[in-house]
């Protein structure tokens, strides 16, 4: 038997709320939303008028059905006067110990290519040795605020964003990722911070944060990144690794970017480039 909520009236009204918001944001109507969660058209009106309030297992369904992020899953089950049932807990925590040592062997076994695992707001939470070593070519990564995050990083005309190649049309690019790759395709107040904050900086356009300022014409089946290192440009681009079937709320919203070579002149520069950067390491 499932248990009873907490406070069940004035629970429904907020959660008929949140649960629109969540259908309008997919474009999902009533009876869409029953053929995918298999509660009942009448019911999921009823829940939305605040006429009734839906057991746990059924707000469950019907959040998976919205592809809810796990997040806010916990926020409709308050709503609704349940516990939260996703844990909370940082990325490293002890019960995280699994995904933490893949996520490790991951960035090292991309050496000397750069890679970093992020938060859902690009913030870095750990690197392997390539990322700095090669950020350190361009610029010096000490002088960088911790926590650092990757985009701040790309938009500062006092960070990499002068050794950019052709930054007016990555930038468009990178705004465009944001959302696309935001958790459950969902931009949060936090997500459209990041988003107003990177359009501060000068020489930033709003049009940016429109699918159409993105470039389509390129022969490439990628847009590359590219850096200007001595009159030579380095061409990478980046492959994004998720959790699968992500059980936590810090599991779900961990990234991994791991940046490629586009071409074999860019992967003979770059590895000129890290054993250049790993003997000036070791130089006492």
């Amino acid at each position: 038997m499932e248990p009873r909520p907490l406070n069940r009236a004035p629970a429904s009204r907020e959660l008929g709320a949140m649960l629109r918001h969540w259908r309008d944001l997919r474009g999902t109507s009533q009876l869409e939303l029953s053929s995918h969660s298999g509660v009942s058209q009448r019911h999921i009106s009823f829940i939305e008028s605040g006429r009734s309030s839906p057991g746990r297992q059924t707000l469950l369904d019907i959040a998976e059905a919205l592809d809810v992020p796990l997040r806010d899953r916990n926020s409709l089950l308050l709503a609704a006067g349940y516990a939260p049932v996703y844990s909370d807990a940082p990325w490293n925590a002890a019960e995280m110990q699994g995904v933490t040592r893949a996520l490790e062997r991951m960035l090292r076994q991309h050496e000397p290519f750069p890679a970093v695992v992020m938060d859902r707001y690009w913030n870095v939470l750990v690197t392997n040795e390539a990322a700095p070593r090669f950020f350190n070519c361009f610029i010096d990564m000490k002088k960088r605020p911790s926590p650092r995050n990757m985009l701040h990083l790309m938009f500062d005309p006092d960070g990499m964003r002068p050794h950019v190649a052709d930054w007016h049309q990555v930038a468009p690019t990178l705004i465009h990722r944001i959302v696309r790759e935001s958790v459950g395709h969902f931009t949060d107040s936090g997500t459209q911070e990041l988003i107003g904050a990177l359009l501060s900086y000068p020489g930033t356009k709003a049009e940016w944060n429109t699918s159409t300022a993105v470039p389509t014409t390129t022969t490439l089946p990628v847009i590359p990144l590219g850096f200007i290192y001595n009159g030579a440009t380095l061409k990478y681009f980046s492959m994004v690794t998720t959790v699968g079937t992500p059980q936590t709320i810090a599991a779900q919203e961990l990234r991994i970017e791991c940046l490629f070579p586009v071409d074999e002149s860019t992967e003979a520069l770059h590895l000129e480039l890290m054993n250049r950067a790993s003997l000036q390491d070791h130089q006492p």
